[in-house]
């Protein structure tokens, strides 16, 4: 990016990042309602010389909302949440290469993140998981991008997939075995489960540098590809949104 949009994506992930704002949100604490995330979202936004109307504003905020409820609800198992979250951070950190200071910043972020939740039960993070779901539930807006790719109905509720690579861990489905009361086992059943399922190939890897394996969370539509949101029916053309200006740079970090 030019010197202009290199210093809008520098503000906005040097604000994201800051170290009170940091230690405010790992504070133990209830969920954030959805005017208080909005406000949170729209200082973000302009903590640069990028602004950015209302209207401008309502579209990147469906954008945003929507993309992330996508990826929280076709993780493969509740854990992948952290693995979501380190694509975001791993993103970002492609963008400030040459900002030492602010790189800084978002590793020490991971570091916390791992530190927090890396220990986690498989039901701590289901709950962690089912509270966001609970969150983005009655957000259905549909996006021209997750329609045209078929992940997505027209009123605006996403299509799970059945192929594809199982959650780490499980087996592919088509097998029941069943135990006796010493947990011996005295019989399996096969079944067609009807989907093109494949083993995982390997875990995403947690740490601070790794490969995801997941491709949840990395950016997932080119700056060429024209995105729109409807609500209600009404369309709210984002092709400008695609423009390769500065301020379609910052908008891409905070997505």
């Amino acid at each position: 990016p030019g010197d202009k949009a290199r210093k809008v994506l520098n503000d906005i992930i040097s604000t994201m990042f800051n170290r009170k704002f940091m230690e405010e949100l790992f504070k133990p604490q209830e969920l954030y309602s959805k005017k208080a995330l909005r406000t949170v979202y729209e200082r973000l936004a302009h903590a640069s010389i990028m602004k950015l109307n209302q209207a401008s504003m309502d579209k990147l905020y469906d954008l945003m909302t929507m993309a992330f409820k996508y990826q929280v609800l076709l993780c493969p198992r509740p854990k992948d949440v952290l693995l979501v979250t380190f694509n975001h951070l791993d993103t970002i950190k492609g963008f400030i290469r040459d900002s030492p200071t602010i790189l800084q910043q978002v590793d020490e972020t991971l570091r916390q993140l791992t530190e927090i939740y890396g220990g986690l039960s498989a039901g701590e993070f289901q709950l962690i998981r089912q509270t966001l779901l609970i969150f983005f539930q009655d957000l259905h807006i549909r996006v021209s991008m997750f329609l045209k790719d078929k992940v997505q109905n027209n009123n605006g509720r996403f299509v799970l997939p059945v192929s594809g690579p199982v959650p780490w861990g499980t087996e592919v489905p088509g097998l029941i075995r069943m135990f006796n009361n010493k947990g011996e086992e005295v019989k399996r059943i096969e079944f067609k489960h009807g989907g093109n399922y494949v083993p995982a190939p390997k875990e995403g890897s947690f740490e601070l540098y790794g490969d995801r394996v997941l491709k949840l969370g990395t950016n997932m539509y080119s700056v060429n590809q024209p995105v729109e949101t409807h609500v209600s029916g009404s369309s709210k053309n984002l092709a400008s949104w695609t423009q390769t200006s500065s301020a379609n740079q910052a908008r891409r970090v905070i997505l």
